[in-house]
């Protein structure tokens, strides 16, 4: 299996352990901290850098996303924008055509084919905004 594919994986792992987490209202901390198997270091990484930058990441989506406020975005969608914001605001993270392709591929295999081209303009905007 290729790095990419394994990397595609984890941001799955890590995507679904943010949902279990907000729909259980408990920190992903908290829900990681209970598995009876660690997710291996990336997701691990990914979870915890989607959680410290959630409140930078909620101000720029609300700040890009005119006429969308958060709560009215889908929950799988919020998540995916605030793990790529993680991955946006990390300056060794990878490249940002990288991180807007794998966020558009989760929301279009768990949101909605919409979600992507949604997803795509406000990561654009806020890659413009944090990666200079």
């Amino acid at each position: 299996m290729d790095d990419s594919a394994t990397r595609h994986q984890s941001r799955e792992r890590a995507l679904s352990l943010l949902y279990e987490a907000d729909i259980k209202g408990e920190s992903p901390a908290a829900v990681v901290a209970v598995l009876p198997v660690t997710p291996d270091p990336f997701v691990t990484a990914l979870i915890a850098a989607t959680e410290a930058s959630r409140p930078k990441a909620d101000a720029l989506i609300a700040e890009v996303s005119v006429g969308w406020p958060l709560e009215r975005l889908a929950v799988v969608d919020r998540l995916v924008l605030e793990l790529a914001i993680a991955e946006l605001l990390d300056p060794a993270g990878p490249p940002v055509a990288v991180i807007i392709d794998e966020a558009v591929e989760l929301v279009k295999t768990y949101s909605t084919e919409e979600s992507g081209g949604f997803v795509n303009g406000v990561l654009s905007t806020i890659a413009g905004k944090v990666r200079t």
